[in-house]
């Protein structure tokens, strides 16, 4: 007899649902890519800390790398410490530092893992950078920290160098000083303002072909220090106009949550084989990972029939967990990692876990179910069924 629950609907009437999903994919072991495949990974909040969780950070650091033993185990690495569901909305520049160095450490024991780590501005007081120069000096106090413990960068978006940038010179000569002094290749990051309004008009302009002109020129001057750009603008046809011209080399890492499998399998497109496929830096892989991971190693064999079959179906979810305001779309991350039995609670960093609705979640169960990607449905239930009952729902 298949599993069933009550689950509210879009109209806000209550209705059964059975589970019709199968047996979530499992990657072979030892799956190899042919693309770099880096998870957002979620942070794991602890909580029985007696702290007011919506202005301080209590983290429950087992958990929280345990999960990033999860991803390393199925090949993905971990962009760490770089989400901006996490910085800037509960996760302090201290406490990324040490989330950072606990995984770093992590990642020695592992063969081959890949963990590069968000660098950015979100320690300053945003009140008190008057300049471009402060927005400098306040890269090189965090560079200089992550490359201490040897980590690589991700040049995270600045919310203070939107603030206080007057024209495209004041983006060039901020990348130009961090990209000059950087010990190996960065990933730099552009997140369009969907993902965080505060970076509204970045790189000096809301003229999005203008934004790339300005990127692709500052990569260009420094192409042996970078080693790829994400982008996370939810216009798959800006990242692809954006891929075919990068210089050789630099790869495309897809932030693209809303057409990510389309923009991986590429289009063979130029005579560099960057410029017709991106890479991956995205958050939703911290939600489908054995998928991601399956259809990656598929990708790799040469089976993209099997690819598109294993990561298609798990688009939908994707869209509605980044749904508008895209900025909360960690909530559903999280959820689906409580649903699955990575965590035993779903409570999260900021409090960020009250950032959705019942409706929400619900319609994410619903999409989870239909992707496969529920990797324990008695236990996916039984939760489902608390997460109800705390909403006035039985049954």
């Amino acid at each position: 007899m298949a599993l069933s629950l009550t689950l509210p609907t879009a109209s806000g009437a209550l209705a059964p649902y059975a589970l019709r999903g199968t047996a979530p994919v499992k990657p072979e072991a030892g799956v190899k890519f042919n693309r770099i495949a880096y998870s957002a990974a979620h942070v794991v909040a602890d909580p029985l800390a007696a702290v007011d969780p919506w202005l301080q950070a209590a983290v429950d650091w087992d958990t929280t790398i345990a999960y990033r033993r999860h991803l390393f185990s199925l090949g993905l690495g971990v962009a760490e410490a770089m989400d901006t569901a996490q910085r800037g909305m509960g996760l302090d520049w201290p406490t990324s530092l040490e989330l950072i160095r606990r995984s770093l450490d992590a990642a020695k024991d592992v063969p081959g893992a890949l963990v590069a780590s968000g660098c950015g501005t979100d320690h300053l007081n945003i009140d008190d950078v008057k300049s471009v120069d402060d927005v400098i000096r306040g890269y090189e106090e965090q560079m200089a920290a992550i490359e201490a413990l040897g980590g690589k960068l991700i040049v995270m978006a600045s919310r203070a160098l939107a603030r206080v940038a007057k024209s495209p010179a004041d983006y060039e000569r901020v990348y130009d000083r961090i990209l000059s002094q950087a010990k190996q290749p960065v990933v730099l990051h552009w997140l369009g303002d969907m993902f965080d309004p505060a970076l509204a008009g970045y790189w000096g302009t809301k003229d999005v072909d203008a934004a790339m002109d300005t990127a692709v020129g500052i990569i260009a001057a420094h192409p042996d220090k970078v080693d790829g750009i994400k982008i996370s603008l939810l216009d798959k046809d800006k990242e692809i106009a954006m891929r075919r011209r990068l210089p050789k080399g630099v790869r495309m890492y897809t932030g693209d949550d809303f057409n990510y499998a389309e923009l991986i399998a590429g289009d063979g497109f130029g005579s560099e084989p960057t410029h017709g496929k991106s890479d991956a830096l995205l958050g939703i892989f911290d939600a489908i990972a054995p998928a991601a991971s399956a259809a990656l190693g598929a990708l790799a064999q040469g089976n993209t029939e099997k690819f598109h079959a294993i990561l298609g179906p798990t688009v939908p979810l994707s869209r509605h967990i980044f749904a508008a305001p895209t900025r909360f779309y960690k909530t559903g991350v999280v959820f689906m990692a409580w649903l699955n039995g990575h965590q035993t609670h779903f409570t999260m960093v900021g409090g960020q876990q009250s950032t959705r609705s019942l409706q929400h979640f619900a319609e994410l169960f619903r999409l989870a179910d239909a992707a496969n990607l529920l990797e324990q449905p008695e236990l996916a239930v039984r939760r489902m069924k608390t997460l109800l009952a705390l909403h006035g729902v039985e049954g």
